[in-house]
């Protein structure tokens, strides 16, 4: 049986981001994954009900998607709407695609408030980001589902390939 992938739906082209874009990789690697049937698109926000376009969201400062998950803290609009029940319901959304399709990683966008691997905006605002996992993938790792951005995803590809070594 194929390994399966779930990707941000943004990486692969579609235009779900909060300003209607795509953010579309050109990893040689994820597109031979693609043309293998392997991945599994996804976007979190607009599963989890939010429109595009939308206003920007970010988890408020000091705090992390663990955090968001654990309601210890809150992902907030710059004009302060609390948007977390969105990213919440989004992030369950993207466990139960990854469940049904037998993803064994996923590739996610970085620096998303439900995407981030490794960072994510800090919730001022400014472009600025702070270490820590967005909503989505803390839900994952949590559920053992590895995350990668799409800045690893030769780190990813050794992980593929050690599953079956």
């Amino acid at each position: 049986m194929m390994d399966r992938i779930l990707v941000s739906a943004c990486l692969l082209g579609s235009r779900v981001r909060y300003d209607g874009r795509a953010k579309t990789s050109d990893d040689a690697q994820l597109a031979a994954w693609r043309a293998e049937g392997r991945l599994v698109s996804f976007c979190p926000e607009v599963s989890g009900g939010l429109p595009i376009p939308r206003p920007p969201a970010e988890i408020e400062p000091g705090a992390d998607g663990l955090a968001v998950l654990d309601g210890k803290a809150r992902v907030l609009t710059p004009t302060g709407d609390n948007v977390s029940q969105y990213f919440i319901i989004g992030a369950y959304r993207a466990l139960d695609a990854a469940r049904a399709a037998n993803a064994v990683l996923a590739i996610l966008k970085e620096s998303s408030p439900s995407c981030g691997s490794l960072h994510h905006y800090d919730g001022t605002f400014t472009g600025h980001t702070t270490p820590g996992e967005g909503v989505t993938t803390a839900l994952l790792t949590r559920e053992g589902i590895p995350v990668f951005s799409e800045d690893h995803i030769p780190d990813a590809a050794t992980y593929l390939a050690t599953l079956h070594s």
